[in-house]
């Protein structure tokens, strides 16, 4: 199994045990305070600069395998630090200290940059990783859902599901279901199972998910992700959500995606609000609704709930 890029492909990191000179600490530590540098791991170091352009799953990554690195080979990497190896990505912060799985009788104590979980190897399903191993995509999925809030684990889970994925899914909600039940009973089984069943393979991203549990956690009817419509112009459109019943589309933007390279494809800013202007246009008249969300709006319930009620979307609960 082909895992994704390596920290060196990522970023050009700094390893004291690389160099053939001496170091000079006086100069690294002042190129630290001053953060011209970022500590990664033990004895390596990023220009700070080329650290901030990487998104926090890659940032994630790299310091997984240079923590990996310095571990006794036969390391398991897994549930957080493997999800940034598989490119699972989660919502919100990812943790400082990387993810090892140990035999139980090993105990869990954690120290130094890693996060060891005493909760035996038996039955883990695992795939190498330079001299270490690495758990498979439906193993850290499952791991994480029995671990982690609700709302993380959903993220989680329909990132290793996501049917869009450019090399496939990397995992499905069968596979995740057959190993619950071929697992012997462990602690975070109910909510595990909760979050699986409830999976959605087609959120394209963890706030896709935050959506989706808000939306259903606020009462509004059911609704299903990345609804594909041609307009009558030819045009090729994806709702973010979309409630078949009432005939209503939402959006969610991230403001990033009109600063992104990807997006803007040489346009100037006024063309690019133009022609999202006139996207939105020719939706609404095919639409019985149309509600439009920022990203940051999912973290305000109140805010989410206000918004889809008034753009006339009902909902089954008061307001929160």
């Amino acid at each position: 199994m082909k895992t994704t890029s390596t920290a060196d492909e990522l970023v050009a990191i700094f390893r004291r045990a690389d160099q053939l000179d001496p170091v000079d600490d006086r100069r690294l530590r002042r190129d630290l305070r001053s953060g011209r540098l970022v500590r990664v791991a033990a004895g390596a170091y990023v220009r700070a600069d080329a650290w901030r352009r990487l998104r926090p799953i890659e940032r994630h990554r790299v310091r997984v395998h240079e923590v990996a690195r310095r571990l006794e080979p036969g390391a398991t990497i897994s549930h957080f630090a493997a999800a940034a190896v598989h490119d699972i990505d989660i919502l919100g912060a990812w943790p400082e200290l990387v993810d090892v799985t140990i035999d139980r009788a090993s105990g869990g104590r954690s120290g130094g940059a890693v996060r060891r979980r005493a909760l035996g190897l038996e039955d883990v399903e695992r795939t190498p990783l330079g001299v270490h191993h690495v758990t498979t995509p439906a193993q850290t999925a499952l791991d994480i859902a029995r671990a982690a809030p609700f709302l993380i684990a959903s993220t989680a889970v329909d990132q290793a599901i996501w049917s869009r994925r450019a090399s496939g899914p990397l995992t499905t909600r069968d596979e995740l279901l057959l190993r619950l039940d071929h697992d012997a009973p462990r602690r975070g089984d109910v909510r595990a199972r909760r979050v699986i069943e409830n999976a959605d393979c087609g959120a394209a991203n963890p706030r896709e998910t935050q959506a989706r549990v808000l939306l259903e956690h606020l009462g509004f009817p059911p609704s299903r992700s990345q609804e594909r419509r041609v307009l009558r112009s030819g045009r090729l459109v994806f709702a973010d959500r979309y409630f078949p019943g009432h005939d209503h589309w939402l959006e969610i933007d991230g403001r990033g995606k009109y600063l992104s390279p990807e997006f803007d494809a040489g346009r100037d800013p006024a063309a690019i609000v133009i022609d999202e202007k006139n996207r939105e246009n020719e939706i609404r008249r095919e639409v019985r609704g149309f509600s439009r969300l920022e990203a940051g709006d999912l973290d305000f319930p109140r805010r989410v709930y206000d918004i889809l009620t008034a753009d006339g979307l009902p909902s089954s609960k008061r307001r929160p």
